[in-house]
Parts: C-alpha cells; structure tokens; sequence
C-alpha cells in the first residue's frame, strides 16, 4: 500500500490540434514569442467550385435558341382561362381540384410554362376542353364518333 504514495501523477493539457495552430489568435500568439510565421491566403480554398469549363457548358454558353425547353403556346394558355372562366374556378380553384399550385397554371395561362402532358390532361378534365393536339379548344366529350 505505500506504493500508492509513491507515485507522481502528472496532468498536462494535449498538444493542440492542426486546425487551433492554425487560428488567427495562435498565429499572434506565435507573432509576438518571436517565432517565425509563414501564413499563406488559398485562393478558393474550401469552396465547392468547379475550375474547368466543359465542352456541354460552353455549347450551351454559345447557343441561345436551339437548347431552351419548349414552351406551352399563348393560345393554349387562352383556352385554359376561357375554360377555366367558363366554369367559374380562379387559378387557385382550379389548381386545388388538380392537386398542383396555383403558381403552376399561372404560368400555364401566360405561356410560360414547360408543357407537361399529365398536368395538361388534368386541366383537360376539369375544364372540359381539349387542349392538345389538331382538335384544341373543342370539348373533350363530344359523344360518340361515326
């Protein structure tokens, strides 16, 4: 048991990490001991950047008009708020009954949208109009055909 008193525990703090070495307050600390600091400014550094322009960003950078998405035309647009009038619903209605956003036939009804054939089909519905293909603007049921 006298073993015990014999022995010197020794506390000391852990050698600093990397990253606190590398702090603005261990920089000045080390400045004003004397020692001789190297500090260098990455350029970019710790940035998700990309630095090499590809081939496709530079064709899509050179071409305006022949890559942008197609549009839904004006007149679709037209019909859309015709029919929608028609039946009396606003933008808002008429988006709840097809489960998108108002924002969605907003932009259908100014031609701003990309054309999506499972919304247009739900609009279709609804107002009872088509609005795809030769036969736009006709009602959808017409009975039956000879």
């Amino acid at each position: 048991m006298s073993d015990d008193w014999d022995k010197v525990t020794v506390l000391r703090k852990k050698a600093p990490k990397a990253s606190q070495l590398k702090s603005e307050g261990a920089v000045n600390q080390a400045i004003r001991s004397g020692v001789a600091v190297e500090t260098q400014q990455k350029f970019n550094a710790g940035t998700n950047k990309q630095h090499v322009v590809t081939k496709n960003t530079a064709k899509l950078d050179g071409e305006h008009d022949e890559l942008k998405h197609a549009k839904v035309s004006l007149d679709v647009g037209k019909l859309i708020q015709q029919g929608r009038q028609a039946k009396n619903l606003s933008q808002k209605d008429l988006a709840t009954k097809i489960n998108e956003k108002p924002q969605i036939i907003q932009e259908y009804e100014s031609g701003k949208a990309i054309p999506n054939n499972v919304v247009l089909g739900k609009v279709e519905k609804i107002i009872g109009m088509k609005l795809r293909g030769k036969d736009k603007g006709q009602p959808l049921f017409a009975g039956p055909k000879k």
